[in-house]
């Protein structure tokens, strides 16, 4: 069975075709592997930045397997993503110690900031914003992290220097936390 999904995706035209055959490779080489769910819908992940529609019909395709059980698969895992994702991940702590010494506030100040909610991305595509449980920082609470790198003892005045690190793509290291 073969599914014409060519228009379907909103992953730019431009690059559409081309990350569709990047795919196919995926899939092909995946395809007898027992298990390669998972790791095709990573790929496909990094591919596309996120697992579009089209992609995802794509993979219940080629690995011969249904959609609701793809997107089951998808909707399960947390590390899945159907919407665009930013270049950078903003992830603040909520665990306990983070929490009682304002993470809930540095959060609301990155919301007001960014203007956008936990979940989103923003405009420029540049932040998600997304809350996490523990970075084990506990000691130098309230933390957040952004891609892999760790800000400790973080103060909302200091939220703009943080980001700012981030605006060209590249993080610059900032100076002792």
């Amino acid at each position: 069975m073969s599914v014409n999904v060519q228009h379907e995706c909103a992953c730019g035209a431009a690059s559409e075709e081309t990350l569709l055959a990047r795919l196919d490779e995926v899939i092909a080489e995946y395809r007898e592997r027992p298990g390669a769910l998972i790791p095709v819908l990573q790929i496909a992940q990094g591919i596309f930045g996120y697992l579009p529609e089209c992609a995802l019909k794509r993979i219940a395709v080629g690995l011969d397997k249904s959609y609701s059980e793809v997107a089951g698969v998808v909707g399960f895992y947390s590390f899945f993503s159907t919407q665009p994702r930013g270049r950078h991940l903003i992830r603040v702590c909520l665990g306990t110690a983070c929490y009682v010494r304002g993470g809930k506030q540095l959060l609301d100040a990155l919301k007001n900031r960014l203007g956008i909610d936990v979940g989103q991305t923003t405009p420029d595509r540049n932040f998600t914003l997304d809350v996490a449980r523990c970075f084990g920082a506990c000691g130098l609470a309230p933390a957040l992290m952004i891609d892999d790198d760790v800000h400790q003892r973080v103060k909302t005045a200091r939220l703009q220097a943080i980001l700012d690190q981030y605006k060209d793509g590249t993080p610059v290291p900032s100076p002792a936390e």
